[in-house]
């Protein structure tokens, strides 16, 4: 074999490791059975930061509710201001609410939706809080609830959340009664 013919067929060799390489790196990310099974992992994760975060609004556990935040969240939450970040100011509006209601709060999460990436996601969903106000007066309001989350050091923390109700447009009042 001549030389030429030699380097031609270490090149070759050469190209068909190099594309085996990619081929064989690609094989974790690149399948759609482990892109797939990646996504039903995000799914199950945010469900369970979701159900965390349920019981610990039951539970009136402050650190709990804190625990599926990340620090620089932003929250347009129903209360002004028109936004809140995090940290203490956040979690005093917790504290409030907690301190409003007589215990238990019962609160529930109804029709959500996740979409999940690697690591990004968000959630929508209807959410119901109800319980019995220090006044003794009987809440029962349904919420909608969006939340954008990301995967940092292989956990899930919400970054975003946005609570609303149906406004009167007419009116420009809440509408407080609705049901799913």
């Amino acid at each position: 074999m001549t030389n030429q013919n030699m380097n031609k067929q270490i090149v070759s060799i050469a190209f068909a490791c190099a594309v085996a390489l990619v081929f064989a790196g690609c094989a974790s990310t690149c399948n759609p059975m482990t892109i797939k099974e990646n996504r039903a992992k995000n799914d199950a994760a945010i469900r369970e930061l979701i159900d965390g975060f349920v019981k610990a609004i039951r539970a009136k556990d402050i650190n709990g509710v804190m625990s599926v935040f990340a620090p620089e969240v932003v929250s347009f939450d129903l209360g002004p201001p028109l936004q809140h970040g995090g940290g203490e100011t956040f979690m005093k509006r917790w504290l409030e609410l907690f301190e409003s209601y007589q215990s238990p709060i019962d609160y529930e999460v109804r029709d959500l939706s996740i979409t999940a990436r690697d690591d990004v996601a968000f959630s929508h969903s209807l959410n119901r809080i109800s319980g019995t106000v220090k006044n003794g007066q009987k809440t029962d309001r349904w919420l909608r609830w969006t939340s954008c989350y990301r995967k940092t050091n292989g956990k899930w923390l919400i970054v975003h959340e946005q609570v609303s109700v149906p406004v009167d447009l007419r009116s420009g009042k809440a509408i407080l009664d609705l049901k799913p």
